[in-house]
């Protein structure tokens, strides 16, 4: 009898599920309590850290990331743990020093991490080197990652190149990352095909969400064509924009007499559990989302990205223009020459299209991570950029071509610096700061202060049903004491007003001096303060030339139109 070929399943339950259905608020504890059953249950690896968990941890459950992978890790001896790391930009939306980037890694491994899931937003193999060599270097398996999208410039051959490129910086497993699930079954042929000749040894992954309803019948023709690996979310946890439901996958594969492996028995096991905590854990709003959005075959926009677009309109009290600004996005997205849209770019496009349509001007408002992108600070586009249209979205920065990690400055030792030295308890404290300062501060004084008296961490779902506006406005509370009603401001003078809702720094990051003195002569059309809105800081400029006057305090919470200085 013929031997059955093994399928392996990798669980996203832990990290992509939660994170796609969930708003990322499933708990260390809620982990612990069914990770030995899940660990038993014969699947190839366990993703469970990196994407949004680790933000999400320190900025509302009040937990320390590296603590929740040390105890998955103690817990599940049997299965590989799996993160998904953002290339250069490890976990957050900017790219970080390779200082930084080779101490989170060694960290990681040091504290339980095996495989290493390592993509960049737009596919570009310089952003992938650094991560991907101290991979091999702390003895993580590296698995490189094909970004999937579809555009002009996307093609198979160019697909192809880029997985040759990843091979050769000695990556063990390449992945297929179809974020929006717009992978059609037709399309996963012939790409995994092509990947299979060309590099004949080098097992192959498939990651796709429901959103368009589509993924269980792409795996089953990637399988066919020679992947080895896709990956699956129990059932409570799937579908919508989350992962295919493992239990239908692993029974569509053994109809077609494929082997998974898998412990019946204790999936059902995992799936009672899940559907327990899916009562504490799940907002309202998730529940309300329909299965399928056939949609995302035009617009192309995965599903979690549309949920941040829609939190990012209702905190700027727009939410009926969601319309407009779905329109306004793949415009946006191939004036920026067709980034695949995951993170961070899907931040940066999303955000801007939002501007685009807020500000009824196109490009009117720029943020500063746009101008960034445009100038080659996140890499190489795709497609170019409109020259034009790049030298008026660059500003007065200077493009560059370089790899933008050559121009940073080593990190670690000027983190260590910055923080008290009564915060630093470890030294990954200061790999948590060096990632999110502003976040990781707000952790460090809670976690210090006298248990009787620190912010109660809001319980169950009721974090989860936050709007964005009161999210951002609960981030403020943490990071500055009182945050009393906003100051009306002087009479007098020109008014410089916030554009969004969001929270008011003096400076354009943190660390930075401030962008303008109070009582400072500026010039109009000067940056000089920024509101941080839909997790990207928006500059305000000065309205006038003239002595400015500060009327907001930095780190406080402001509304759109708010009045924030003064310039007479």
């Amino acid at each position: 009898m013929k031997k059955k070929q093994r399928i392996r399943i990798t669980d996203t339950s832990l990290r992509d599920a939660h994170q796609s259905l969930w708003a990322t608020r499933m708990r260390t504890d809620d982990i612990l309590k069914i990770a030995e059953t899940i660990d038993s249950a014969g699947y190839y690896s366990l993703e469970c850290w990196g994407g949004a968990t680790f933000d999400v941890c320190m900025r509302f459950l009040r937990e320390n990331p590296w603590e929740r992978l040390r105890r998955i890790k103690k817990v599940c001896r049997k299965t590989p743990l799996q993160m998904l790391l953002r290339g250069q930009n490890l976990l957050g939306y900017k790219h970080y020093p390779d200082d930084v980037v080779e101490r989170f890694v060694a960290l990681a491994c040091e504290n339980g991490m095996d495989i290493f899931r390592v993509f960049d937003a737009l596919n570009d193999p310089r952003n992938l080197e650094q991560a991907i060599r101290c991979v091999k270097k702390y003895g993580g398996h590296a698995q490189g990652t094909i970004c999937y999208t579809t555009s002009p410039v996307h093609t198979v051959a160019n697909y192809v190149r880029l997985a040759k490129a990843q091979a050769s910086m000695g990556v063990d497993t390449l992945a297929i990352k179809d974020m929006a699930g717009i992978l059609t079954p037709g399309a996963a042929r012939e790409l995994v095909s092509a990947l299979r000749k060309a590099l004949p040894e080098m097992p192959i992954q498939v990651h796709s969400h429901m959103t368009s309803g589509m993924a269980a019948a792409m795996y089953m023709a990637a399988v066919e064509s020679g992947a080895g690996c896709v990956d699956c979310a129990i059932s409570t946890l799937s579908s919508f924009s989350s992962q295919p439901p493992t239990e239908s996958v692993v029974s569509i594969l053994e109809s077609e007499g494929f082997d998974c492996g898998l412990d019946r028995d204790a999936l059902a096991r995992i799936n009672d559990y899940f559907k327990t905590l899916k009562e504490k854990r799940q907002p309202v709003s998730s529940a309300r989302v329909e299965p399928v959005d056939a949609g995302v075959l035009v617009h192309a926009i995965p599903g979690g990205m549309i949920s941040n677009l829609r939190s990012q309109l209702a905190g700027q009290d727009a939410l009926g223009r969601l319309p407009e600004v779905l329109s306004e996005l793949p415009r946006t997205r191939a004036d920026m020459g067709y980034p695949p849209l995951v993170t961070p770019t899907s931040q940066i496009v999303g955000v801007q299209s939002v501007l685009n349509v807020l500000s009824g001007r196109r490009y009117s408002m720029v943020t500063d991570e746009t101008r960034r992108y445009a100038a080659g600070y996140y890499g190489r586009t795709p497609a170019p950029i409109e020259p034009k249209l790049r030298k008026k979205l660059c500003g007065r920065l200077k493009p560059i071509d370089c790899r933008p990690a050559d121009l940073l400055k080593p990190g670690l030792v000027a983190a260590a610096a910055e923080l008290p030295p009564d915060t630093i308890k470890a030294e990954e404290d200061i790999l948590s700061y060096a990632l999110f300062p502003e976040v990781a501060l707000g952790y460090f004084k809670w976690r210090n202060a006298d248990p009787q008296n620190r912010e109660p961490v809001p319980a169950d779902v009721e974090e989860a049903k936050k709007t964005a506006s009161e999210a951002t406005a609960k981030e403020s509370e943490i990071l500055v004491e009182g945050n009393a009603a906003p100051v009306p401001p002087a009479a007098g003078g020109t008014p410089v007003t916030a554009p969004l809702n969001g929270t008011f720094y003096r400076c354009d990051a943190p660390g930075k001096p401030r962008l303008a003195e109070d009582g400072a002569v500026v010039k109009a059309g000067q940056p000089v303060c920024v509101v941080e809105a839909m997790k990207l800081f928006n500059p305000i400029k000065a309205s006038a030339a003239g002595r400015i006057t500060f009327l907001v305090e930095h780190g406080r919470s402001v509304t759109k139109g708010q009045v924030v200085a003064t310039i007479k």
